[in-house]
């Protein structure tokens, strides 16, 4: 057995980190802080962002306006006050907002890595492939100088790793069809991997700080060819440039992502008219051992507790935009005979394919925010806030280094990562991160559990 994640953290928060040169020192509050516990929601109060509240409660979505959802900082100056964009609170004012709410948790998005989603355009950011020293200096080393203020001690602080970026590092690099130059520079010069680490090792030396690493999902991940090459990855990057995976509290899927929850009707291995659905049998699910989060993210986890993270490991999946109601949800199985059409009739995913990720029609608002739902999750989130666009549908000039992604226009008809289907896109939408009302309000309409 490995030693259990409390006891590996103090043993790691013992031992000397030596600042680089430059680096912002850290107080850890060690005198005062909370006792770490195994899972930070449990019996926790987590904030709520005044900032998203206001505007969805001004927008048709009172029913959900007191819901927690998560800070992104996805760029330098997000980090401070008066920021463009959806979070004009810096993320000292969201600290300070969280203690005057009497909030014991709070959620912040960790994303900003050089080079940025390299498979995708709408989410590119600020810095460069090679400004790792950048990101290090003017992000990371600010952001943990800002957590590690004894003042916020108290506050278990969530914070959620650089999503879309390792697993780009195994699916989206040569030789496969679905490379893209950009993944396989980021491969090559190592920064994706050691800017993930750097995250790891600043933060995991800070008590209170629960780091929880983007793990992908499961209409991603899912294949045999890239579940265990992405926990290796991880692995790796666990293991760079200061980090240990005693830094890793954690994993989170689905993360802005529309993966359902749970299929009710089918797995991968249902036979129908004599033929397991997996087996190049159903266009949807071809070839992948899972249909939905919830039996990836059990499986991860018991595939990551196996090798050098903690025994304990726990997982949290976004359900903010996955619950898939509405007129077009089926309300039961198939009576099908053709395992295509089956699937097609039975699944509650109502995606044209699963690697749709951009604005997606017909979604709706997932489960509320829980913590301890499953064996082996830690909480159900919403740290994709629901009315944030995923991209915009055509080309806006902008300073916020996001550039136009065709999945983002309704009348692109796809590439090899999602074998050239349409991209199933809401038409009119902003820039990553800006609020898209008529989204927001197809996710009201959708919620499931109904609002």
């Amino acid at each position: 057995m490995h030693v259990n994640r409390r006891l590996r953290r103090g043993l790691a928060v013992a031992a000397a980190f030596t600042l680089m040169a430059g680096a912002v020192a850290v107080s850890t509050g060690s005198a005062s802080a909370l006792a770490r516990v195994d899972n930070p929601y449990e019996g926790a109060q987590v904030y709520v962002n005044p900032e998203w509240s206001a505007q969805a409660a001004a927008n048709g979505g009172g029913a959900i306006a007191d819901q927690p959802t998560a800070i992104w900082l996805d760029r330098i100056a997000a980090i401070e006050s008066g920021s463009a964009g959806s979070n004009t609170m810096g993320l000292r004012d969201h600290l300070d907002e969280a203690l005057s709410q009497g909030a014991d948790l709070v959620q912040v998005v960790i994303y900003n890595l050089p080079g940025r989603d390299c498979a995708a355009l709408a989410s590119n950011g600020e810095l460069g492939p090679d400004e790792l020293s950048r990101y290090e200096s003017e992000y990371i080393d600010v952001i943990a100088g800002i957590l590690g203020d004894a003042a916020y001690a108290n506050l278990r602080i969530v914070t959620i790793i650089e999503i879309d970026s390792l697993p780009n590092l195994v699916t989206n690099v040569s030789p496969r069809e679905t490379a893209t130059p950009e993944c396989d520079v980021m491969k090559a010069n190592g920064n994706y991997v050691n800017g993930v680490g750097y995250a790891l090792a600043r933060f995991g030396a800070i008590e209170n700080v629960y780091n929880y690493i983007d793990a992908g999902h499961h209409g991603w991940l899912g294949w045999d060819d890239n579940f265990q090459a992405s926990a290796n990855m991880f692995l790796q990057a666990a293991q760079a440039n200061g980090a240990t995976p005693a830094d890793v509290h954690g994993f989170i899927t689905n993360t802005a992502n529309y993966g359902i929850l749970d299929e009710p009707f089918f797995d991968a291995n249902t036979v129908v008219g004599g033929k397991v659905v997996r087996e190049g049998n159903s266009s949807w699910i071809d070839w992948n051992r899972y249909v939905d989060e919830l039996s990836y993210a059990q499986a991860y986890r018991n595939l990551l507790a196996g090798m050098a993270f903690d025994d304990n490991i726990g997982m949290l999946i976004d359900t903010s935009r996955n619950g898939w109601g509405g007129p077009d949800r089926p309300t039961a199985r198939s009576t099908s005979s053709d395992p295509e059409a089956f699937v097609n009739e039975s699944r509650l995913d109502r995606r044209i394919h699963l690697g749709n990720w951009c604005n997606q029609s017909g979604a709706g608002i997932g489960e509320r925010p829980t913590a301890s739902p499953e064996s082996g999750i830690d909480a159900y989130v919403w740290i994709k806030p629901p009315g944030e666009s995923d991209g915009a549908s055509r080309d806006i000039p902008n300073d916020e280094g996001k550039g136009f992604d065709r999945m983002c226009d309704p009348t692109y008809q796809g590439n090899p990562r999602n074998q050239n289907n349409p991209s199933g896109a809401l038409a009119d939408a902003p820039l990553s991160g800006h609020w898209f009302q008529a989204q927001f309000e197809e996710l009201i309409a959708n919620a499931y559990p109904p609002l």
